[in-house]
């Protein structure tokens, strides 16, 4: 019986490795080009040969920050992709699993939205203060993920408690991947 055909869906099982290591890759290659923009966004900002006004050097310096805050949120993604999907093989039908991977990325998430809502109010504060509803509104949402993520990890502690085994095996996994 160890001689039998692998069921077709078994070449697909293999491909998504590589498939998730080429999106991990893509977002590398993507934080490292809104790197390189925020560097020139930067310059541009402080660099004593661009005339400019005080206000428009600020508001270069705050958009390179905000194309910082992007890349920072792409290097991360793709670093939990290639940890949880290549090297990991990771399965999310745990519950545990699947905690661990939504935190990861809701870290970043809410993060990224708390770093642009501050680039935003300080940009609208002094340039349109119309706009300032909008910059709330994002903020808002960080707000409203957080807590959400904060119920979604209360309520699914007992799921823990039903399978210690696999947070003992994922605190594994951890120790091999770093």
């Amino acid at each position: 019986m160890k001689n039998e055909p692998a069921p077709p869906f078994s070449l697909f099982h293999k491909v998504f490795p590589a498939g998730h290591f080429l999106v991990s890759l893509l977002f590398v290659c993507c934080s490292l080009a809104l790197l390189a923009f925020a560097a020139a966004q930067f310059w541009s900002g402080v660099s004593p040969m661009v005339e400019a006004s005080l206000i428009e050097r600020v508001n270069r310096v705050l958009e390179g920050l905000a194309l910082l805050v992007v890349s920072v949120a792409a290097l991360e993604l793709g670093q939990t992709i290639l940890e949880e999907e290549v090297q990991r093989k990771a399965q999310m039908s745990a519950p545990t699993r699947v905690r661990r991977f939504l935190s990861r990325f809701m870290v970043v998430l809410v993060v990224s939205l708390s770093i642009e809502t501050l680039v935003m109010m300080f940009r609208f504060g002094q340039e349109a203060p119309q706009y300032l509803p909008y910059a709330a509104a994002t903020g808002l949402t960080a707000a409203a993920l957080l807590v959400g993520w904060g119920v979604f990890v209360w309520l699914n502690r007992g799921a823990e408690e039903l399978e210690p085994e696999a947070m003992d095996q994922a605190k594994r996994e951890d120790k091999k991947v770093k």
